[in-house]
């Protein structure tokens, strides 16, 4: 079985051009990736903060993982495990990633704060769809931080609500995401 790093690692190494050995990659140092469920009975809202990733500022490539089973939160811990269990089914799908590159120019290096955005696969419960997500970028002697806000349709990934409890989960999610990339040490 391969680790998540692992995973990761060869995700990124596989949208990257082949480049010299110089290259700077930057890696996830802090995350926060939030969802909100707002149905007619219920809003459920959970928080990860154990996401990972990487950035090729020079190629503009990306790849980010989100372990599944990480998410905290929720209204009560039998919610929690329904959602693992019974929703994203966490044991078989551990992860949500997005991959791909960011398709509008802006120098990662250089300080300032603008607008992209990310174009890659969006994968989760095993479902892949391609994804243009519009980001803030804010680069300081900090690091890079990303922000976004997107939806997810829980039909596009095949996650299925039971009918008793379609009152209680939203079939639309709003996800926030906020990303604090750092320079990777050298390997």
């Amino acid at each position: 079985m391969v680790s998540a790093c692992g995973l990761l690692v060869a995700t990124l190494m596989a949208h990257l051009p082949v480049r010299a050995q110089d290259r700077v990659l930057l890696k996830v140092e802090r995350s926060e990736i939030t969802f909100v469920s707002d149905a007619p009975l219920e809003r459920i809202t959970a928080s990860n903060t154990q996401c990972s990733g990487l950035l090729d500022p020079a190629a503009r490539t990306f790849a980010v993982q989100v372990p599944i089973a990480d998410f905290q939160g929720f209204n009560s811990p039998l919610q929690r495990e329904h959602f693992n269990e019974n929703y994203m089914e966490s044991n078989t799908w551990p992860y949500a990633t997005f991959s791909g590159r960011i398709i509008d120019a802006f120098d990662l290096h250089s300080p300032g704060t603008g607008s992209i955005r990310a174009k890659g696969t969006f994968t989760l419960h095993g479902v892949e769809h391609e994804r243009i997500i519009p980001c803030t970028v804010v680069t300081t002697g900090e690091g890079t931080r990303i922000t976004a806000e997107f939806e997810v349709l829980l039909d596009d990934h095949n996650i299925r609500i039971p009918r008793i409890v379609h009152q209680k989960i939203a079939p639309l999610i709003h996800v926030r995401l906020d990303l604090l990339f750092k320079q990777a040490p050298a390997p």
